[in-house]
């Protein structure tokens, strides 16, 4: 069975979303993955470009509430920010919980380029989290739900 995995963040525009879409590509079949938010805004037109810049497409995800998840069962949820960490206990009640505090590239001003440069910066810290994760969850000695 593959491993159900949740990826919360307030927005579910930046990094949740680059979480999912890493994470899916990583471990394909190996998982069910999605990610939601406190708070939902549209996806981060930045984290499509810093997405894609390594041949990932999140282009087609879209921003959920966490109400609209409200149900599942998961082995795994995983906050991405402290906002989200402190608004979801009732639902972190759920599988094991795990928190990456990942700063909010969606709070960044500036022109595209250095926008580019922080959300590239906040990709590949969660690249290095999920591929860890990835080789964590496919161990034969994976902690039991």
């Amino acid at each position: 069975m593959p491993v159900k995995v949740l990826f919360l963040c307030t927005g579910n525009s930046c990094r949740s979303q680059m979480a999912e879409g890493l994470l899916r590509h990583y471990a394909g079949e190996n998982v069910e993955v999605w990610s939601a938010g406190t708070e939902p805004e549209p996806v981060s037109r930045y984290a499509i470009r810093a997405m894609r810049e390594i041949g990932i497409d999140i282009s087609k995800q879209r921003s959920k509430s966490l109400e609209s998840l409200a149900g599942r069962e998961f082995d795994y949820v995983i906050s991405v920010c402290d906002q989200a960490r402190q608004s979801c206990p009732t639902y972190c009640g759920t599988g094991r919980t795990l928190h990456w505090s990942i700063p909010d590239p969606a709070s960044f001003n500036g022109d595209v380029q250095e926008t580019m440069l922080v959300f590239r910066n906040v990709r590949d810290g969660l690249d290095k989290r999920i591929r860890e994760f990835v080789t964590e969850i496919q161990s034969p000695q994976r902690p039991r739900i």
